[in-house]
């Protein structure tokens, strides 16, 4: 059994959300908007977080954040009905691990929820491919600190989520090599990962956007028709 937090001011989504949670055997928190759902947050620690973008008082993204601030683990499910990938990307950029497009089923919502919960259980007993330093270490002209969670591209430091040092760490571990869109998924999100490669794309788009220069990318690059490499 798992506590789960549902952030839904949908009424009727919200009620179906928890009678489905609890039909499979977990513990559903419910708030019906973005400030309940930081204070229930904080005093249940759920297992994994269902939220809401368009939510009153706090919106979905400023959930993310906080909670982010304060946790780095607990998986979050975005749930949207916006259909533009700018909306889409910004989740991801605040700590989101996947995002779910309303209208959605049932069974395809708790195969999400169960893929989380056990890619959260397997992390925490895996050894990893890539090796988890906590030393600095460079990705081309780029220094990573995965103790701080940042990149300082010319003197300047930009925050990192823990997906994006576990790509980094991929990369660095594997230089020039390509590397598939299946073996980034699997190792970054693990093999039961349910979502789209396009999650891993918009991952990658933003990771390019804070340690790229502006001509474009020279440190990670597209391979067509297979994935990425790291051109060290």
């Amino acid at each position: 059994m798992k506590r789960i937090l549902i952030a839904e001011d949908d009424t009727s989504i919200r009620e179906g959300l928890e009678d489905a949670i609890s039909a499979d055997g977990h513990t559903a928190i419910a708030a019906a908007n973005g400030d309940e759902a930081v204070t229930l947050f904080h005093q249940h620690q759920p297992d994994l977080v269902l939220l809401d973008i368009m939510m009153p008082l706090r919106n979905g993204y400023d959930v993310c954040r906080l909670i982010r601030e304060t946790n780095k683990q607990v998986p979050i499910l975005m749930l949207t009905a916006k259909t533009e990938e700018i909306d889409q990307v910004l989740g991801l950029e605040l700590g989101a691990d996947d995002y779910i497009k309303k209208p959605f089923r049932v069974r395809e919502l708790l195969a999400r929820i169960h893929a989380a919960l056990r890619r959260v259980e397997a992390f925490a007993v895996a050894t990893p491919s890539a090796p988890k330093t906590t030393h600095t270490f460079a990705f081309g002209p780029v220094t990573i600190d995965p103790r701080r969670l940042v990149a300082i591209v010319e003197e300047t430091e930009t925050p990192l989520t823990e997906r994006e040092l576990t790509l980094l760490q991929l990369f660095h571990a594997h230089p020039h090599e390509a590397l598939s869109r299946d073996f980034l998924l699997n190792e970054a999100w693990g093999i039961d990962y349910q979502g789209t490669t396009r999650t891993l794309d918009q991952h990658i788009a933003k990771l390019r956007a804070k340690i790229e220069s502006k001509s474009g990318p020279s440190l990670i690059k597209t391979v067509h028709g297979v994935g990425y490499k790291f051109s060290a």
